[in-house]
């Protein structure tokens, strides 16, 4: 099992360590829903050093990014930040990634911890159509690179005490290279995986100790405190965000996936891995679709549950659910048939024989 250059520190805290995504990983503290608010409401770092980096460079870079995701790289400018995924060729997705801009020629692609040699296997195989090179313009940095993500809406107040540029105003999905911690050259971005607000820093691995030790010292002040895997995967929930394996997958396209806000068919992006399956999708009309839901009856709803219409009749699976601990409800996402998923439906979750009532909502589930 893979460890991460903040693993000795989670241990010396006192986590409880699950095998993730091949990773020893802190699920937890003190409690999940204790973590969970602590982020909403203050501040809260995340080990997701287990996160692959992924560098393509020079004059082709661009065209080929173009071409394995679904998003329009060429809106990028540098400094900026886009959500995308990589289609598989079959109408399903390799992975969701975030790709970074330094500059016309050097893209940074950040992707799954489950999926980092699936998507370095996929990149290989198209990549020589572009004269890119595996291994030089093409490179898998992920065993050299640690991250934190400091999330909450404290987040960014802390950090500016140990950068050395601007930070707090910076907008959401924009990063800059600065000195962090001592640390030069950090890569800091505003993103994040909870819908809180803060960022996430990326460093050499042999700077990990200092980036730690210099995050932790600035957020002392407010309480700044380490949060397991299994907050994150709460927050992540309650502000609506997909996890690869439960909610996307090498099954379901983007379209169906709601995520056609990073699918783009104009003219400056032009063709990439399956255009023309998408846009006959997208024609002919979904039969299915990814959408957010609240439950009106009693019960938490959870992975693989069956979605159902009031006669009984199976309309679809549930992806992802919980009571969320800042909403107060019990909410999840679920793939349901045409006309189910529109924002209003009443849908029924089957829990242990019995059918709740839950109706169809737009996340975020909490109110920011």
């Amino acid at each position: 099992m893979k460890t991460t250059a903040f693993t000795q520190k989670h241990i010396e805290l006192g986590a409880k360590m699950v095998p993730f995504a091949g990773y020893n990983m802190p699920i937890e503290y003190v409690g999940i829903k204790d973590e969970h608010n602590a982020v909403r409401n203050n501040v809260g770092v995340f080990d997701v050093s287990h996160m692959g980096e992924f560098w393509v460079k020079g004059p082709n870079a661009l065209a080929f990014c173009q071409y394995v995701t679904s998003n329009d790289v060429a809106a990028l400018v540098p400094g900026k930040v886009q959500y995308s995924c990589f289609p598989n060729g079959k109408g399903g997705i390799v992975d969701d990634l975030l790709v970074y801009c330094i500059d016309s020629e050097t893209y940074f692609l950040v992707v799954n911890a489950a999926n980092i040699e699936k998507d370095w296997n996929h990149l290989c195989a198209i990549a020589p159509k572009f004269n890119i090179t595996p291994g030089k313009e093409l490179y898998n940095a992920s065993d050299e690179i640690c991250q934190l993500a400091i999330q909450g809406p404290n987040a960014l107040k802390i950090m500016q005490r140990i950068c050395d540029a601007p930070v707090e105003d910076m907008e959401y999905y924009t990063f800059k290279k600065c000195t962090v911690a001592g640390i030069p050259n950090a890569i800091f971005s505003t993103t994040g995986y909870t819908g809180s607000g803060g960022c996430e820093v990326y460093v050499a691995n042999e700077d990990a100790d200092k980036l730690w030790k210099g995050v932790f010292e600035a957020g002392a002040p407010e309480g700044i405190r380490p949060i397991g895997l299994g907050a994150r995967d709460t927050l992540r929930l309650e502000a609506g965000f997909c996890l690869y394996g439960n909610d996307i997958d090498d099954t379901t396209s983007p379209l169906e996936a709601n995520l056609g806000w990073i699918t783009k068919f104009n003219d400056v992006k032009g063709d990439f891995i399956d255009r023309d399956y998408m846009l006959k999708q997208k024609a002919d009309g979904l039969t299915r679709r990814l959408c957010g839901f609240e439950l009106v009856d009693r019960g938490v709803p959870r992975h693989g549950y069956e979605v159902c219409d009031a006669e009984g009749n199976v309309i679809g699976v549930v992806t992802s659910g919980t009571m969320g601990p800042t909403c107060g409800k019990a909410v999840g996402l679920a793939y349901a048939a045409a006309p189910y998923y529109k924002l209003g439906s009443e849908i029924y979750i089957k829990v242990r024989e019995k059918l709740l009532k839950a109706v169809v909502v737009k996340p975020p589930f909490f109110s920011k």
